[in-house]
């Protein structure tokens, strides 16, 4: 045997390793590197939102909603808008009776009154059907309702149209005296095309009882911004800007005077400031034309109810990557993604597999009180705020404009 051969190196005796003891009781264990993932997504549209790569194929724009042959005109357009409005309560969707009466008192509240942008939606021609709404509210068939301050444009909420009939039936459900209620109804016979009636029209007892009836407010003709060299409270006339540019350039009557800061509101010594026979004169024309503005109970909560649409459903269609979708997806998302009622949808029902969520708390009907969706999205057609194409593949589609 060889003289180097030693127990060391036999396999049945092994050395023990020293090692140090220990820090902590995890630094035993082996140490992996972490696993680098991919990056995430940009947040500037939502992953689940975006159900197509590419943009849908476009095979012409849709230019009216008109499905029935009866809306010929824009007495029945009216009448079809009106009752396509809402949804039906749906049955077992979790409303209790307190819930189910807010909706039914909310949609009963609401004027009879549509948007001129809604009418043309379901028309062809916009100006073949406001030449129609004027020859119909000449008529008497008609009454046109114009709100101020709501917007201009094709986007525009401040004109409305009621029928008749319908403006008439609401005067006299209002608790009106009968005798203020046909002064009333009178006085918009005699002027069928004014939307503002003067103030002598009424006593200022009928006036102060058909303000708090919801059927007049008070506006003023002529009314124009304040400049600097008009006085805050009275309308601009020609006279003081005549006066003002025919001044010497850089004289202080060049820039109005010395009352220029307090005739736009300012305050300062007013002990030398007085105002002259002109102004006087223009304050008693303007308090002379004092005009009353027609209007309709409960405007407010329906124009709303109709602006707080329009934006959710666009904010529906701007989670899209381009801004467009089919429109039975729109449809579901405006319906909050509530189970169908089919045979199928209610066996798993039964079965315990109901995975949908029940209508009373979606917003369709928790903010819009079971606002159809084909209204709505008529509404904002009309408006331009959309438009419809034609795909060819998934049917119909909408996008914002």
């Amino acid at each position: 045997m060889p003289l180097n051969y030693t127990a060391a190196h036999s396999s049945r005796i092994s050395k023990p390793s020293l090692k140090r003891s220990a820090s902590s009781p995890f630094s035993l264990h082996k140490q992996r590197k972490p696993i680098s993932r991919a990056s995430s997504k940009p947040e500037a549209f939502d992953e689940a939102e975006d159900y197509f790569g590419d943009r849908l194929e476009d095979r012409g724009l849709v230019k009216t909603l008109a499905t029935d042959l009866s809306l010929r005109d824009v007495a029945q357009t009216i009448k079809y808008i009106r009752s396509h409005m809402f949804d039906d309560l749906p049955e077992a969707g979790g409303f209790n009776s307190v819930r189910i009466s807010e909706i039914l008192r909310f949609r009963k509240s609401l004027p009879p009154t549509v948007t001129v942008t809604h009418v043309h939606a379901f028309l062809r021609s916009p100006t073949a059907t406001d030449k129609e709404i004027a020859e119909l509210a000449k008529a008497g068939v008609v009454r046109k309702i114009v709100v101020p301050g709501r917007g201009t444009g094709s986007s525009s909420i401040a004109e409305g149209v009621i029928l008749y009939p319908d403006f008439e039936r609401l005067v006299h459900e209002s608790g009106l005296d009968e005798e203020i209620a046909n002064t009333l109804l009178q006085r918009l016979q005699d002027n069928p095309l004014l939307l503002n009636l003067p103030s002598n029209s009424f006593t200022a007892s009928e006036a102060a009882a058909l303000k708090q009836a919801g059927f007049l407010t008070s506006s003023s003709q002529g009314q124009q911004p304040s400049t600097p060299f008009t006085h805050a409270t009275s309308p601009g006339t020609l006279t003081s800007l005549l006066s003002v540019s025919r001044a010497p350039s850089g004289s202080l009557a060049a820039v109005g005077g010395e009352s220029a800061i307090h005739d736009a509101g300012g305050s300062g010594t007013a002990s030398g400031i007085r105002r002259s026979s002109s102004q006087l004169s223009t304050e008693n024309l303007h308090s002379s034309n004092r005009t009353f503005q027609i209007s309709l109970p409960n405007t407010g909560p329906y124009l709303r109810l109709l602006t707080a649409a329009r934006a959710h459903l666009i904010a529906l269609l701007q989670k899209s990557r381009f801004k467009e979708m089919p429109l039975y997806m729109l449809r579901e998302r405006w319906d909050g993604g509530i189970a169908s009622d089919d045979p199928a949808a209610r066996a798993k029902k039964y079965r315990g597999e109901f995975t949908g969520v029940l209508p009373a708390r979606t917003k369709k009907w928790k903010r819009f009180y079971g606002l159809r969706f084909e209204w709505v999205l008529a509404e904002c057609l009309g408006a331009g705020l959309l438009e419809l194409f034609e795909t060819g593949s998934v049917g119909r589609a909408a996008r914002i404009v």
